[in-house]
């Protein structure tokens, strides 16, 4: 039976003491008592399920409540991760990912520093992968450094690509996003009961989970659900039209050779889906042809949250432009090379000649001395290396820079950042990439895997640097540096020098003024 918590009081926590220096830690949630592992001071209690499994009745319905359980359920290993395919390579031994079988795969994880305690501030970790790939069960999303650091540390699974993003036009639209929602409300409900304070929550997510945040940010749904946000090298800027959308998913039953019904589509074999899907993201990489797939030729995702007139009424953007958000705490902020993570690995940065950069310059619709311009603060560059820097420009770092405008212009208090420390891999030229300041931010530089981004004997420094500035932001909202106005455009820079620097990088800047 599900009780409301409000009528359940806080219940006692059971401490049971294990070999191996690990205690076992039970705890009461409305759902039923769950049992976590206490190892070196920081409690953690892994694959709690926030939601029914998402199968069966429930394909591609939004989330339905969990049902609760006898005795006390096992919270000591990760849960099931939501059904996806692998990426793409090179991009799969630079990302790997764990998978988890299982139905029970929207589900949660929490590292507390203490279950008695009260009042501790949450962090819930929204994690990336274009919405099609992801888990929060990547060795470097571990949260023990930020409960060791007085945070309860909260991350979430939430259905991706077809099973959280086809649209169909039939009323039924964005349930990763609803996944998302059901997550922080679940945290919202229960968090009490692991030491968190319901009202001091920050969600904080990087790419697909920054735009993920970027889009809450601007929900009316999801309004009050948490007092803080952090965007990592993601904004505002990614939500199809309902028409693009709908064609996607005609595109996806063409595939499977099934009317564009999601009664017929949740028929066929989740393997079968996913094959169809895999294919109709190669076929917008190779061929972004915009007659076919509309703004899906800019970004590149098939599948992402949806206009759908209800739970998403406009882009992100114009609603925190609107001041949907005013009221929460805002950090954001990119890496300074993010698309050398695409270009460098797959070879693809050594094709560009200066014919095709002058073709992408001029698609992006930039004046006609930007090349030069991009030029002027890189000696040296290669066609591939402006290409980079353009390209990060335009899906990153310009999107982050119109959100913190947005939000600063409201009123909302709002901070930005930025890595630029340069990863030595593939002879120092996969630089400050995509994806590389995750490991600094959890301080987890010695995470499995991590290294594949970092190389060896990344600097710690750094990871202190970011990790503290992220745990005072989601205590007080300051992170330790000035907030961002127009005017100054205050950065924090984070590098093994860091420090605050004022709109770096303008001249490029100006550039893309009335472009995006």
């Amino acid at each position: 039976m599900w009780h409301n918590p409000a009528d359940r009081g806080r219940r006692g926590l059971e401490v049971i003491t294990m070999s191996l220096s690990v205690t076992d830690v039970v705890v009461a949630v409305p759902q039923g008592q769950l049992r976590g592992a206490l190892i070196d001071g920081i409690a953690s209690f892994k694959g709690i399920p926030y939601a029914a499994a998402p199968f069966g009745a429930n394909r591609f319905r939004p989330p339905q409540r969990a049902a609760s359980w006898d005795g006390v359920r096992d919270s000591l290993a990760f849960g099931a991760t939501v059904p996806k395919p692998p990426y793409f390579s090179p991009f799969d031994v630079l990302l790997p990912e764990p998978a988890i079988e299982g139905d029970e795969c929207l589900n949660l994880n929490i590292w507390t520093p203490d279950p008695k305690a009260t009042g501790l501030p949450v962090m819930v970790w929204i994690h990336g992968g274009a919405f099609a790939n992801g888990t929060g069960a990547v060795p470097a999303y571990d949260g023990s450094r930020f409960a060791r650091d007085g945070v309860v540390l909260v991350s979430i699974n939430y259905r991706l690509g077809v099973d959280g993003f086809l649209f169909l036009n039939d009323g039924v639209a964005n349930l990763g996003l609803l996944d998302q929602i059901a997550a922080l409300e679940w945290v919202r409900d229960n968090i009490r009961t692991f030491g968190g304070d319901k009202d001091n929550v920050t969600i904080f997510g990087e790419s697909a989970g920054a735009m993920s945040v970027g889009t809450l940010l601007s929900m009316p749904r999801a309004k009050g659900l948490f007092k803080r946000a952090i965007a990592e090298s993601g904004a505002a800027h990614h939500a199809l039209s309902a028409a693009t959308a709908t064609r996607v998913g005609g595109y996806l039953a063409e595939k499977l050779g099934v009317p564009a019904d999601r009664a017929a589509i949740a028929e066929a074999p989740v393997a079968k889906v996913y094959e169809a899907q895999v294919m109709l993201s190669a076929e917008a990489f190779t061929v972004p042809d915009p007659v076919k797939w509309g703004e899906v030729a800019a970004n590149l995702m098939p599948f992402e949250p949806v206009i759908d007139g209800h739970l998403l009424a406009a882009m992100p953007i114009d609603g925190i432009a609107a001041g949907a958000s005013s009221e929460v705490d805002l950090l954001l902020g990119t890496n300074r090379e993010e698309q050398r993570l695409f270009m460098v690995p797959s070879g693809a940065i050594d094709l560009i000649d200066e014919n095709i950069l002058g073709m992408a310059a001029a698609a992006y619709r930039l004046p006609t001395n930007a090349i030069e311009v991009y030029s002027a603060a890189r000696p040296g560059a290669t066609p591939g290396d402006l290409l980079a820097a353009i390209s990060t420009d335009w899906f990153f770092r310009i999107p982050a820079v119109r959100l913190a405008e947005a939000h600063s212009g409201n009123g909302g208090s709002t901070h930005v950042y930025e890595m630029a420390w340069r990863s030595p891999l593939f002879g120092g030229r996969l630089g400050a990439c995509h994806a590389l300041e995750v490991g600094f931010v959890f301080d987890t530089l010695d995470a499995d895997w991590n290294d594949r981004l970092t190389g060896p004997n990344p600097p710690q420094s750094i990871a202190d640097e970011m990790h503290r500035a992220w745990v005072a932001f989601a205590r007080t909202g300051d992170p330790g540096w000035k907030p961002y106005e127009a005017g100054k455009r205050t950065v924090m820079r984070f590098d093994t020098a860091s420090g605050v620097v004022n709109d770096p990088d303008g001249a490029e800047r100006q550039l893309w003024e009335g472009i995006r």
